[in-house]
Order: C-alpha cells, then sequence, then structure tokens
C-alpha cells in the first residue's frame, strides 16, 4: 500500500514561513556541537522561558504558522528538540542557511525562509514517525489507522462524512474508531471535522468569497446554519470579516 501524505494538505492551507530573529525572539534555535558543527534543532511553541548559550547558538528565527488557526500550531508540543547527529541531510539545510546569512546575497531571506520551511517539515515528519506522547493532531497522524481517516478529512472537507465512512477508511469498527480517535486526537471525529470545516471557510470568509458559496462548499444545509456554525465558533458573523469593496 503506497504512503500516504499527512502533511502536504495542512502545509498547502498556511503560509509557513521563517525569518531570522534576535535569540530573544526565536522559536527556531540551531545549536553546535563543541566543534562547531550544527548538533540540535529546537522548535518551541514560543520565544519564552527557553535559555540558550548565545556562544553555541548557530542559527535562531522565528516562524509563522500562518495564523494560529493552523491546527499544526495546536498540535505541536510546547518543545521539540531535533537531534542532528546522524541526519546529515538537515545539517547541510541548515550550513546552507548559515552560507545565505553570511553573504546576504541578492534573494537571501526568502531562500533562508524556504530552507528554513523545509527543516521544519523533517522536524515534523520526525515528530510523526516517533509517535506523540499527547493527544492531538501529531498524534492521530502517528496512528496508522487514524491517519487514513484525517488525511481523508484534509483532503475532502466538503464530504458529507459519516463515522461509518471515516471507520472504514481507518480499517476500523465503528466502536473502535470512535474510541480511538477520541482517546489519540483528544475529540471527536465530527468535532474534528467541524473545527477543520470551519478553519478553511474563515479563509475563504477573508478572501471574499460568497457565504452562500462557502456554505455550499462545506455542506452546510442553508447559508443561515452556516453563519451560525461560523459564529458560535468565532464570535462574529461571517459578513463582518469579508473584504470590504475599494470606494
Amino acid at each position: 500500500m503506497p504512503q500516504i501524505d499527512r502533511l502536504t494538505t495542512l502545509i498547502n492551507h498556511f503560509s509557513l514561513s521563517v525569518r531570522t530573529a534576535p535569540l530573544s525572539e526565536a522559536t527556531l534555535v540551531v545549536m553546535a556541537a563543541e566543534d562547531g558543527t550544527p548538533r540540535k534543532v529546537t522548535l518551541r511553541a514560543t520565544a519564552e522561558g527557553c535559555e540558550f548559550p548565545p556562544d553555541r547558538v548557530l542559527f535562531a528565527a522565528a516562524v509563522d504558522w500562518g495564523g494560529m488557526s493552523n491546527p499544526l500550531v495546536a498540535a505541536l508540543p510546547t518543545t521539540i528538540e531535533f537531534d542532528l547527529s546522524n541526519d546529515t541531510e538537515s545539517m547541510g539545510l541548515i550550513m546552507l542557511m548559515q552560507s545565505e546569512l553570511a553573504a546576504q546575497r541578492c534573494g537571501a531571506d526568502p531562500v533562508i525562509s524556504r530552507l528554513g520551511e523545509i527543516l521544519i517539515v523533517r522536524m515534523l515528519r520526525a515528530q510523526i514517525e516517533a509517535g506523540s506522547t499527547q493527544p492531538g493532531l501529531l498524534a492521530g497522524l502517528s496512528d496508522p489507522r487514524l491517519s487514513r481517516a484525517i488525511v481523508a478529512i484534509h483532503d475532502h472537507p466538503g464530504r458529507n462524512w459519516r463515522n461509518e465512512d471515516l471507520a472504514q477508511i481507518a480499517g476500523l469498527s465503528l466502536s473502535r474508531f470512535a474510541e480511538v480517535f477520541l482517546a489519540m486526537v483528544g475529540e471527536p471525529p465530527a468535532a474534528y471535522l467541524r473545527r477543520w470545516r470551519l478553519t478553511l471557510a474563515r479563509q475563504d470568509v477573508v478572501k471574499g468569497d460568497r457565504v452562500d458559496a462557502i456554505a455550499r462548499r462545506y455542506s452546510y444545509g442553508s447559508s443561515e446554519g452556516f453563519a451560525r456554525a461560523f459564529k458560535n465558533h468565532f464570535g462574529e458573523n461571517p459578513i463582518a470579516l469579508r473584504p470590504r469593496p475599494l470606494a
């Protein structure tokens, strides 16, 4: 069976970016070994509460996840540490980032950002492969059964998903699927589906799409029903977020 892609849809819906930053503002920090080679990467949720010896810091950056509605933000542990000892490819990425930073040639900032994105994707892959010890999206994606259902939700949010359909995709009985999903992800499948739909719907509202079209896109029975769900979740009506036409 071909391996499913657990990250692309998530990443494509949000504008992940990485920019160099002072250590006090950094959420991505690369530390050196005693010989000066890259040895460890630390990715943290916020820039607060963690001290790094400045003489061992090779690279510091701030990560923008494209908004707090990105499910990966809530799914990440407070701190992820990534050992580079046996990962020559990631070490090479960091050395390229250092080279761009030192030379400051034309286009250095976007190159550093792209390389940083690749590094973060590699860290997320490692986290998924290792499994998560706390309930959340990463724990769900690390489970080979649940991940098939979660990816189906991500890829086809407008489908009229029933728990029975998702359980079949996961290869589990309905009761077992509901039980494992709740334990691993921390919420029932219907709640996760609803939140994912509303996250995407909010992006579409901000882009200026019509409310009735968005309601149909994400399988709401009516514009009114969608607007109620939207306000319950975000605390405001979707129409209030639509861009105003230029005068």
